[in-house]
């Protein structure tokens, strides 16, 4: 599970031009907007990354006229990518440790996108257990990777937008997946064309 909320520290705060209440924050290889005066740098604050989808509670209220997401923003002309929460949001028992994940502590689910009737397809079940599902961890959070193994040689790829699919056999078995189900053969659905022109070209 990716880890969407976690204990982080703020690396910097600079001014933002023409803002008066407003100033831009760096954490890990993020910038984002935050109140003026309302943290210091250096100090550890909840982070939660865009796609965050936050629980309907009175202290998340401000975010209902955004469904409750999180998602990269402009303000002022500074892009804003995440949401610093105080820690007094969390109850007291929760021992601040830098990196510490608190998705689950803080009921947050990553928002998916509404998938296109033509991907959907009929749903037989959930994603199958035997199989890990897989996610891409974003750069901006492997700031402590990138510093272990700067000047290293290494290869780089890119992660393309597209739709997630997942084909297994087991035990005599083919299979179709979305992204989190598993769906029956459907001449209309684009997963299993893809899957009956491959069967074909084999």
């Amino acid at each position: 599970m990716r880890k969407l909320a976690s204990f982080q520290r703020i690396k910097a705060l600079e001014p933002i031009e023409g803002a008066d209440s407003i100033e831009k924050a760096t954490v890990l290889g993020w910038q984002l907007v935050v109140k003026k005066g309302e943290f210091n740098t250096g100090d550890l604050v909840i982070y939660c990354e865009i796609d965050s989808l936050l629980p309907d509670r009175p202290e998340f209220a401000f975010l209902k006229p955004r469904g409750m997401r999180i998602r990269t923003i402009r303000l002022r002309g500074q892009i804003s990518q995440g949401i610093c929460l105080p820690l007094t949001l969390l109850p007291d028992h929760i021992d601040p440790q830098e990196d510490l994940d608190l998705t689950e502590i803080l009921g947050i689910i990553k928002y998916e996108a509404p998938i296109p009737a033509y991907l959907s397809g009929k749903v037989k079940g959930k994603f199958p257990s035997f199989i890990p599902k897989t996610d891409e961890t974003r750069v901006q959070v492997l700031q402590k990777v990138l510093d272990k193994y700067q000047g290293v040689s290494c290869y780089i790829s890119e992660k393309l937008d597209g739709s997630s699919a997942t084909y297994f056999l087991k035990d005599g078995e083919f299979g179709v997946c979305s992204r989190n189900m598993e769906l029956y053969e459907d001449n209309e659905n684009s997963l299993w064309k893809v899957a009956r022109g491959i069967s074909r070209i084999n």
